[in-house]
């Protein structure tokens, strides 16, 4: 996220960069400190939430399908707000923006403290997802608006740490408030911990934000909901049959998808309309004209479709599975966040020598990282099994730092300045979709098995799927590096353009 980010503030050219002429604010890096708080909270609550799943199942009986929306739903309502939202914040102030967001994930993060049945914490997520998509955009247009020059390089480079940091916690810190508060409602402080933050930033927010100089009137079409709503309903559709095969007997369900390939096409027709009557729409259609721009897209949400479903169901084979505490689960899956986090800036200043080839490499050592897990699990099975995947985890933790910074780097390489907000937006719109689709596939394969074969079946079947998505991931970045080869050889066999007489 960072990275989209860092590539939005260097395509700065409004009124609002030209304010940056002036003198700084002298209250910029204060104003920045709430804002990573922000950020922090609002990605943590992707991965904290992991490790109180079973603990969620035990508390509200809650059916497999319904734990799969808690994290679903998030990414989903998240990713569907990120563009809308960030229109919002420029033209009606990106402060009120921030605030009204992070009042409302305040609130929601209360709500899904205090459910008493899955349907209210899955509304509750839903709301949650909704805010932390409100708040996000807000955070790197704040940093545009209030650094320029190497001082926007530093802060943006802080957010992206903050990132990799909250990715590299939330499963440790989800277990030690778990282990702290009991098994039963150890689940609800993990909600409950973004309160005092929240109530503190909003203090701080209030007082330290700046006004958005160039905000005013907005109009509703600007946010393209209709998109909004035919994107939101097409995926929602896509996932249904997936999430809801247990529970949903016959094979009548399958005929969703029908429907959803429908709404996915209206989706793209309404889409297109909007770029032929010049309205802004949620996704500009004449990005994916770019070829290294649509390939990135593809790529990065086959990648998030599978590693972000690893988590998941990791921490319910730990812990339902073989019996580990919620801390013991925490430790056993940090290992990839770690990996992520050390090889992330290393990828981040090497992209630029290599290329997409890097990318090859990162998705490959992935790939053999989760099949090593999976035989982690056959070699070593029992209790062991968990520190027995550390390692293999770790290694494909490694591989994903490889991935996520540097293709968004790539991805975003040929896009025009112009247009470098919304094409960072569609990708992390592309990233969290990804999350949605991939946790829905992975944990209708997980959950059809555990019933039938056992849990170590189970997991191996989910992380084969997992491994898929990563591979097709791997194929398309393959695909780019030989088009690119491609292009380069024609160009050099086809000679200087011939002078003019």
């Amino acid at each position: 996220m960072a990275e989209s980010a860092a590539d939005r503030g260097s395509a700065g050219q409004g009124a609002d960069s030209a304010s940056h002429h002036d003198t700084p604010d002298p209250r910029r890096w204060q104003a920045l400190a709430v804002c990573l708080v922000a950020g922090f909270m609002t990605l943590l609550d992707v991965s904290i939430v992991n490790v109180a799943l079973p603990s969620i199942k035990e508390g509200l009986h809650t059916p497999e399908s319904d734990l799969q929306w808690v994290l679903s739903g998030y990414a989903l309502a998240f990713g569907l707000f990120l563009i809308p939202a960030g229109r919002l914040g420029d033209a009606r102030g990106r402060r009120a923006v921030f605030m009204a967001g992070l009042t409302l994930f305040t609130v929601a993060s209360a709500a899904c403290g205090a459910a008493q049945s899955s349907l209210w914490l899955v509304i509750a997520r839903l709301v949650q997802g909704l805010a932390g998509g409100m708040v996000s955009p807000q955070i790197s247009a704040l940093i545009q608006q209030m650094f320029q020059g190497r001082e926007r390089g530093r802060a943006f480079g802080m957010f992206g740490t903050v990132v990799g940091i909250s990715t590299a916690v939330g499963p440790l810190l989800g277990g030690l408030l778990i282990q702290a508060a009991g098994a039963d409602e150890g689940w609800r402080w993990v909600f409950y911990v973004n309160l005092p933050l929240g109530l503190v930033c909003l203090l701080l927010a209030r007082r330290l934000l700046p006004d958005t100089p160039s905000a005013g009137p907005v109009r509703l079409r600007d946010l393209d909901p209709v998109g909004v709503l035919l994107l939101g309903a097409g995926v929602l559709a896509l996932l249904l049959p997936f999430v809801q095969a247990r529970q949903w007997p016959g094979d009548g369900k399958w005929l969703i998808l029908i429907l959803a390939v429908a709404l996915l096409a209206a989706f793209v027709a309404w889409e297109s309309r909007c770029g032929r009557r010049g309205t802004q729409p949620v996704v500009d259609l004449r990005l994916f004209r770019v070829r290294s721009y649509w390939l990135g897209c593809l790529l990065i949400l086959l990648y998030f479709a599978g590693f972000t479903s690893i988590f998941f169901i990791t921490t319910l084979y730990l812990q339902s599975g073989l019996h580990y505490t919620a801390l013991q689960a925490g430790l056993a899956i940090t290992p990839f966040a770690l990996g992520s986090a050390v090889a992330a800036s290393p990828g981040g200043r090497l992209v630029g020598r290599f290329g997409r080839p890097l990318v090859v490499v990162g998705l490959a050592a992935v790939a053999v990282g989760l099949a090593a897990t999976v035989l982690a699990v056959h070699l070593v099975p029992g209790r062991g099994a968990g520190w027995a995947m550390a390692g293999p985890l770790l290694f494909a933790g490694l591989g994903s730092g490889l991935v996520i910074a540097p293709n968004q780097t790539l991805t975003l390489s040929e896009v025009p300045v112009a247009t470098a907000g919304s094409a960072g937006g569609t990708l992390q719109t592309g990233q969290r979709v990804g999350s949605a689709i991939g946790i829905a596939a992975v944990g209708s394969v997980f959950f059809a098995r555990v019933g039938s074969d056992g849990w170590p079946t189970a997991y191996d079947h989910g992380l084969v799927v997992s491994v898929a998505f990563v591979v097709a991931g791997l194929l398309v970045a393959l695909a780019d590096v030989g088009g690119a080869r491609r292009g380069r050889s024609r160009r050099r066999h086809s000679g200087p353009p011939a002078a003019a007489s």
